[in-house]
């Protein structure tokens, strides 16, 4: 049995396609009404409406119902992770895998997901689930793949295997470091992206931007002891191009209305937006290995009204010419 904690469109999207790989799932919610409705509709009407619940999936509200799980997922927002992995250690036996699938980092620390989860439960193993997957996709059964870091091989292996099925193919790593960073490295280059066609910048700008923002994520990820074989694959450089590719991003949608005008909460317009939450972390982050990261950087000035777009792209177009690496 597998177990998801997260019924947003991402957790449900997860938890069908988990089911569809021949495994039962229980999936968590908050709300005992949402649980009931959508144990008798079969339907997250919410988050994804018109797809069917598969019938493997039993919604729940008590988090003790994910103790007999041979591993869970944790689909919450980044900046939840601390409570969430705590409530669930209370819950869940001490080596019961908790798969990371929030792309973030956490604001009020600096620390990268799977460092926060080994805080709380230092005896159990964290993995972490990245790739370019939008969730409609996955729920509607539409080819995907990602990637499934943990640093057992073994361990990545099986929970690779056990969440692969017809339409999701899941890849498997060590490297968890590398699979963290372009995940939520990645959402804050796609609000910069956004904000590039957003401001009718046209598509050459747009090309320019998605291949310098990858050179700052492998620049940030060899700082942080990611593998450059992890970034060019699908938590990393597939991720950033599709987040950076399709208005059905979060992100990328974010900083389009960014780049049309809107202030940062207007562009929010009350949804999390999780790159823009990510963006002030992975700047300080980056000043203290001393990683040269301007398209953040300039994400970060905006987000915080030290700079308007058109002053954020004057300063990345007059930095000092230098060799292209």
């Amino acid at each position: 049995m597998i177990g998801v904690v997260g019924a947003g469109a991402w957790g449900t999207a997860l938890a069908n396609a988990a089911a569809l790989a021949g495994n039962d799932v229980v999936l968590w919610m908050r709300s005992s009404e949402q649980a009931e409705r959508l144990a008798a509709t079969r339907e997250n009407e919410r988050f994804l409406p018109g797809i069917r619940l598969h019938d493997h999936i039993e919604p729940t509200i008590d988090l003790s119902d994910l103790a007999k799980a041979d591993f869970v997922l944790l689909v919450t927002p980044a900046q939840t992770t601390r409570d969430m992995a705590a409530a669930l250690a209370a819950v869940l036996p001490p080596k019961t895998p908790l798969v990371l699938c929030a792309k973030g980092i956490e604001r009020q620390t600096g620390s990268f997901l799977c460092d926060v989860v080994e805080t709380v439960r230092p005896a159990s193993p964290a993995a972490i689930l990245s790739g370019p997957s939008f969730a409609h996709d996955v729920a509607r059964g539409l080819p995907t793949a990602v990637t499934l870091a943990c640093g057992d091989p073994a361990l990545a292996e099986d929970i690779a295997t056990a969440l692969s099925g017809p339409t999701l193919r899941v890849y498997h790593r060590t490297d968890v470091r590398g699979v963290e960073i372009g995940g939520a490295a990645k959402n804050v280059l796609a609000i910069a992206c956004g904000a590039v066609v957003g401001r009718g910048l046209g598509e050459s700008a747009k090309a320019a931007l998605i291949a310098r923002g990858f050179a700052e994520l492998l620049r940030f990820a060899r700082a942080y002891g990611g593998e450059a074989e992890t970034l060019m694959g699908l938590s990393g450089l597939g991720d950033l191009v599709l987040t950076c590719s399709s208005a059905q991003s979060r992100n990328f949608a974010f900083g389009l209305r960014l780049g049309q005008g809107l202030s940062p909460e207007e562009a929010a317009g009350g949804k999390l937006v999780e790159g823009a939450t990510t963006a002030s972390a992975l700047v300080a982050l980056a000043r203290a290995e001393h990683v040269d990261m301007p398209i953040a950087q300039a994400v970060e000035q905006v987000l915080s009204g030290a700079f308007s777009i058109d002053q954020a792209v004057d300063a990345l177009m007059n930095r000092p010419i230098k060799s292209e690496h």
